[in-house]
C-alpha cells in the first residue's frame, strides 16, 4: 500500500463508488474539507490498525490483584476545624 489518495470532498461525493473500491484494493483514502480531513479505510485495516480490545468486564477481570488492598476505614478521630 502506498500513501493515501486525496480527495476532495465534493468529488469524494460524487465519486462515492469508486473511493470505496479504492479503500478495499489501494488502501486509506484521504478526504479533506476547509483543512480537516478523514480517512476512509477498509474494514480488515481498520481492525488490523485497532488491534482486538477487551470488553470492560474483561479489563476489570483481567486486572490486578487487589486481595491485599487495605480497604479499612481510618477510625481515628477527625480534626476540628472551625467555621
Amino acid at each position: 500500500m502506498g500513501s493515501p489518495m486525496k480527495w476532495k470532498l465534493a468529488d469524494a461525493k460524487n465519486r462515492f463508488s469508486e473511493l470505496f473500491t479504492q479503500a478495499l484494493t489501494e488502501g486509506p483514502q484521504h478526504i479533506q474539507r476547509r483543512g480537516q480531513a478523514v480517512v476512509v479505510v477498509a474494514e480488515e485495516e481498520y481492525l488490523r490498525l485497532a488491534g482486538e480490545r477487551p470488553g470492560f468486564k474483561d479489563y476489570l477481570m483481567d486486572g490486578p490483584e487487589l486481595d491485599d488492598l487495605d480497604l479499612e476505614r481510618d477510625r481515628s478521630p477527625m480534626r476540628s476545624v472551625s467555621l
